[in-house]
């Protein structure tokens, strides 16, 4: 008795990764990276990630005279983890060190998304895919000094263009720090309460 063959599930190719669809990106963020950030290392596992500690001033201008006491001695230590999206979307920035309390993933101010990633970008527009990944990585070491000035109760939040293009911040880093200044978490500070955004947990930039 011959038995008929039912119908066959059609095979669905094996998803390319990122770097393979996009060679000369991936040709480029290999070159672009290091010669910016020579303490990042890159890990081909998954999509690929670089991870490492950023420099504290990566910056178009004189670094301030006080900056260190500020932040301690080291820059910003991250993980930045691509999406095989990418470079449709950004890399997730994960900060490492210092890492931003719990609380502070779900106040916008902070500029931490929901899932502990940084929010780097205003608006998803702002990313066209053409820029160069560097450009995230400088915004990322802004963000560690904006953090200590916010950590020390200085500035209520970040700056929208971040302190790498706007210099109104770097007044307070050319004086140490107040005496006395709560370094704790200011995750409610007097006559501020985290708004509807704020209070999402997903990531909102």
């Amino acid at each position: 008795m011959t038995t008929t063959p039912g119908p066959q599930r059609p095979i669905r190719p094996a998803p390319i990764p990122w770097w393979a669809a996009e060679p000369r990106r991936f040709e480029r963020d290999q070159h672009e990276i290091p010669a910016a950030f020579s303490d990042l290392a890159y890990d081909a596992e998954g999509g690929g990630s670089w991870q490492g500690t950023l420099p504290l001033w990566p910056f178009d201008r004189p670094q301030p005279a006080h900056l260190t006491d500020w932040t301690g001695d080291t820059g910003l230590r991250l993980l930045m983890a691509y999406r095989h999206s990418y470079p449709m979307v950004p890399p997730r920035i994960l900060p490492l060190d210092p890492l931003p309390e719990l609380a502070e993933w779900t106040q916008s101010r902070w500029h931490v998304n929901g899932d502990g990633t940084l929010c780097l970008l205003r608006s998803d527009d702002l990313w066209t895919g053409r820029a160069s990944v560097v450009d995230l990585l400088v915004k990322a070491a802004a963000w560690r000094v904006e953090y200590a000035l916010m950590k020390h109760g200085v500035i209520p939040q970040m700056s929208e263009c971040s302190i790498a293009e706007d210099d109104r911040f770097d007044h307070f880093l050319t004086n140490p720090p107040p005496a006395g200044a709560d370094h704790g978490s200011q995750t409610a500070p007097p006559g501020t309460t985290p708004d509807d955004q704020d209070a999402r947990s997903e990531p909102s930039c």
